[in-house]
């Protein structure tokens, strides 16, 4: 599960319409997570959700549009879990658009023990961050308690001991893009004739 719905107000523009090069971020995140061997790919829309479609080739992902995006990130995991409606599924990686440094070494990595009654946490330096895995089990408990802008961490608070930690500074970079020193690091721009459209 890419989340893509936020409105990026530090960064100058929606999070799905970062584009490192000519290349849209979420395009780049769909193609890592295509390779990693995530089974489904869901992509959790919501500010800019119609450029995004208009201008982003996501072919082979289940795109959910969250129009309670503004509220936080909470409504678009609850939005994303909704949409895993095969019963087959037993876990998934949830991963931020806004991490240009991720890997599918990482996501492969946090995804190696894809059970129901899993939690996974990639580590950075010691300090959990994303990619994150939710088995199936945990599915219920997260879409109640994930809020505003915290997500998923009241409910990895009270399940702390329940969490594996995975180090990933070997095979990714866990930085999330919230400044423009940070965008101009990684090569990424909002397109200004996108901004608005």
């Amino acid at each position: 599960m890419i989340i893509a719905a936020g409105g990026g107000r530090r960064i100058g523009g929606p999070e799905a319409l970062l584009h490192q090069g000519e290349k849209p971020l979420v395009s780049r995140m769909v193609d890592t997570m295509t390779e990693s061997g995530c089974a489904q790919v869901v992509v959790v829309l919501g500010a800019a959700a119609e450029q995004v479609r208009r201008t982003t080739d996501l072919t082979g992902a289940t795109v959910v549009v969250n129009r309670a995006w503004g509220t936080g990130v909470g409504s678009s995991i609850r939005a994303g879990l909704a949409a895993l409606t095969d019963d087959d599924i037993e876990a998934v990686v949830v991963v931020p658009v806004d991490m240009p440094g991720l890997t599918a070494a990482a996501v492969r990595r946090v995804a190696a023990l894809p059970y129901p009654d899993a939690l996974v946490c990639a580590t950075y330096e010691g300090l959990r961050n994303y990619p994150m895995l939710f088995g199936r089990r945990h599915w219920p408990g997260i879409a109640t308690l994930a809020s505003a802008d915290v997500g998923a961490r009241p409910y990895l608070l009270a399940h702390k001991d329940q969490i594996v930690d995975i180090a990933c500074d070997a095979v990714a970079d866990g930085s999330r893009i919230d400044s423009p020193e940070l965008m101009a690091l990684y090569g990424l721009s909002v397109p200004e004739q996108r901004i608005g459209a």
